[in-house]
């Protein structure tokens, strides 16, 4: 049994939960999502407190107990408070701007990097380098993350390129001439 699955989510009184047929409805003041949750587990919702537990000890029950415990968890802290994640792009000339739903960069390409925000994904860009994105589903953000840090990730030479604000890259040393 897994430790993390063993803990009851805490739901605070704002948050609405609905779980009929093996689907679980979360509401919030930000929004709702709904998650279809695996045969081999079973949530019980009582006393403000959400109760995963697994219908069979089999393998598979028990390796989806936590991960379900932590979708749930994540559904209930995004529509209460929301997730945020915050990119920085490094580079002379790179630069990102907002139009509508979509984000235009200037990564070093000889044409500009259109990308288009999921829905349920905003995005804010401050001083043309730094890019915040933020929405309820922790899943989608972390998705769409990904994939902007993807069409230019940081090299290891100079550090040029699209990374997390908390990643560090490590620099490699260049070549050195030698006489």
């Amino acid at each position: 049994m897994s430790r993390v699955g063993k803990k009851p989510i805490q739901v605070p009184d704002k948050i609405k939960i609905q779980y009929k047929d093996k689907v679980i409805t979360v509401e919030g003041e930000k929004g709702f999502l709904t998650q279809t949750i695996h045969p081999d587990i079973d949530l019980k919702i009582e006393g403000g407190f959400v109760i995963v537990s697994t219908c069979s000890d089999n393998r598979s029950g028990r390796a989806l107990h936590g991960m379900t415990r932590s979708l749930v968890s994540n559904m209930i802290t995004g529509v209460n408070k929301g997730f945020e994640r915050i990119l920085e792009i490094n580079g002379i000339g790179y630069r990102a701007e907002l139009k509508d739903k979509s984000l235009i960069f200037n990564l070093g390409f000889s044409h500009p990097v259109v990308f288009d925000l999921p829905e349920g994904i905003t995005a804010a860009v401050e001083k043309n380098t730094i890019i915040k994105l933020s929405g309820i589903s922790k899943q989608q953000l972390g998705l769409a993350a990904a994939t902007i840090r993807r069409l230019k990730p940081p090299e290891s030479y100079k550090g040029k390129g699209i990374k997390y604000a908390e990643e560090s890259i490590r620099k490699k040393a260049g070549k050195t001439g030698t006489k």
